[in-house]
């Protein structure tokens, strides 16, 4: 079981960490790590392992069997040994822009409430797919709003409920097609704003920045149609 540094400390970029096992793909399982795994539309970390003077590229992460994390290398490479002590640096200007751009997101399912079927991030941009039959009347309005909520300079945290309290409220589920994670007892929540001025919460156990503002500059792609009854919008981040 991979213990998930990311998940208490977003912003961390280097830890110390002694590697647990290696899969049959040639992927290095770490006891904890700051590099995130594929999962929820969000690509996996990349950075460096370094180790006794090595260096290893880390081309992504994904989820491994039960709670483990592999990191997986570039290239093929001779991998440290079970039980060594190494220290990760994570790829940060990369995945920095996943944060603000998922938090963009969740701020676009703000603006335009109806369940969402699916979505992507990369660096430059993020995606989301609604289940809307009819394209938006007026684009300018959506951009309008979700500059106004990164103006406002909301603060991005997290809670945790039960199972039992997310089957009692099924309105926070926005997605249709990913259902948050189930079968720890609880399922972690991402709250934007606070109090008075909260204006999301949702369950996510992706990466995020901690105030809106964060986000930085940003606009509406293209509203593309994909089926009968899906609408693709875009953001894209403007640096």
């Amino acid at each position: 079981m991979t213990d998930l540094l990311f998940r208490a400390d977003p912003y961390r970029r280097d830890a110390p960490a002694r590697v647990t096992g290696h899969t049959p793909e040639g992927g290095v399982i770490l006891d904890q790590t700051v590099f995130y795994p594929t999962g929820g539309g969000q690509p996996g970390d990349s950075g460096m392992l370094a180790w006794d003077g090595i260096e290893m590229p880390i081309a992504t992460t994904v989820k491994g069997e039960g709670a483990d994390v592999v990191l997986v290398p570039s290239e093929p490479l001779p991998l440290p040994a079970v039980g060594t002590h190494v220290t990760q640096h994570l790829d940060w200007e990369r995945r920095h822009r996943h944060m603000r751009v998922h938090t963009a997101l969740h701020l676009l399912s703000v603006v335009i409430p109806l369940p969402v079927t699916g979505g992507a991030i990369t660096t430059e941009k993020g995606r989301l797919d609604f289940d809307m039959p009819e394209a938006p009347a007026n684009r300018d309005v959506i951009e309008e709003a979700l500059h106004l909520l990164i103006e406002r300079d909301l603060p991005v945290s997290e809670t945790w409920v039960t199972d039992a309290v997310l089957d009692s409220t099924p309105e926070l589920v926005k997605t249709m097609s990913v259902k948050p994670p189930r079968g720890q007892g609880r399922v972690r929540l991402v709250r934007i704003g606070k109090g008075g001025d909260q204006v999301d919460l949702q369950p996510c156990g992706g990466t995020h920045v901690a105030r809106t503002g964060e986000i930085g500059a940003l606009r509406l792609g293209k509203i593309e149609k994909k089926g009968r009854q899906n609408r693709r919008v875009n953001v894209i981040l403007d640096s």
